[in-house]
């Protein structure tokens, strides 16, 4: 189909444009047969120059002989240069002026001229048009304001809210920093809960950001438990891989432990199973402050798979969301 437009188009529109075409994926081709030592690469780049070498002679061609016509034979078989016997009798009325051709130069630089418009088109659309013209979807918005009347706990004026945290987590860089940049998060939530057993004094506000391979939680507990007590209770808990670590200037501790599993069975009539253990997850806990007078950031990251990033993902984002985050004086 693509072939049969072509012919149709005129010889000084079309042999331009076969030759722009032509040149470039030749010249593209060698260049990637060159860096990736491919022969067949190579080849086909080779083809194509060798195609264009045969319509840039033809073009050469054709305007030669549109610059010097050849003199044609008349159909009494003399040729122009032959004295011919003045006709008899009255003169005949002058020919009438013959029509104009289009200029070749013209017809070919326009050809050229629309290649390229095409061409820019092509590669600056997507960065140019709005994500819906072009299919990509657009990253996921954090929830708005709340609804209900926030608990009491978060009357103090040093507690974030969960809509805080995610509007920090949800950053374009996320998923950069989880090592997957070509995703884009599919979900995101907050939530301004308190902290269990404590008859809802301790606001306990978290956010989590999802994607199609990793999922981001965090939260933030304002309570008295310093670092420093949280990792003697890790030695009764049921935490593997504890590492201790200093985050902008802060103590902090890494910690791994397995996420809960809740399945639902809707075919009899909703009841839930038994709590099950999910996939293992990173956690990195950081101090409110440099002091750890109390109260810590809580940053996870794990996925269905059960793989997590290394530590160095972590404390990127750690690194990347907390500085985000609104300042509370402890």
């Amino acid at each position: 189909m693509l072939g049969f437009l072509i012919r149709l188009l005129p010889f000084w529109v079309r042999e331009p444009l076969l030759i722009v075409v032509g040149s470039v994926f030749g010249a593209h081709l060698l260049y990637l047969g060159g860096v990736e030592q491919s022969w067949t690469l190579a080849g086909i780049g080779a083809l194509f120059l060798v195609f264009t070498a045969v319509r840039v002679h033809t073009v050469v061609q054709a305007l030669r002989a549109r610059r010097d016509p050849a003199p044609a034979a008349s159909e009494d078989g003399t040729r122009p240069d032959t004295p011919v016997p003045a006709p008899q009798g009255p003169a005949p009325a002058a020919p009438a002026a013959r029509e104009k051709e289009p200029n070749a130069w013209g017809q070919a630089f326009a050809a050229v001229a629309v290649f390229a418009a095409l061409g820019a088109a092509a590669f600056l659309g997507p960065k140019l048009l709005p994500s819906e013209a072009h299919g990509t979807p657009h990253a996921v918005s954090c929830p708005g304001g709340q609804e209900t009347e926030l608990p009491s706990a978060y009357k103090s004026p040093r507690t974030v809210t969960g809509a805080e945290l995610c509007e920090a987590l949800n950053t374009p860089d996320l998923a950069r920093l989880l090592g997957t940049p070509t995703e884009t998060a599919t979900g995101a939530s907050a939530s301004n809960n308190t902290a269990p057993l404590t008859d809802g004094k301790v606001a306990l506000p978290e956010a989590k950001v999802e994607f199609d391979t990793y999922t981001v939680n965090v939260a933030v507990t304002y309570n008295h438990l310093s670092i420093a007590q949280y990792v003697k209770l890790m030695d009764y808990g049921n935490e593997i891989d504890v590492k201790k670590a200093e985050v902008l200037g802060r103590p902090a501790v890494f910690s791994s432990d397995h996420t809960m599993r809740i399945e639902i069975d809707f075919g009899s009539g909703g009841s839930g199973g038994p709590v099950g253990q999910g996939p293992l997850a990173r956690t990195l806990a950081v101090a409110l402050d440099a002091e750890d007078r109390g109260g810590y950031y809580e940053i996870t990251v794990w996925s269905t798979s059960g793989a997590f990033p290394d530590d160095d993902v972590l404390l990127g984002i750690t690194e990347k969301v907390l500085p985000a985050v609104p300042e509370r004086t402890v």
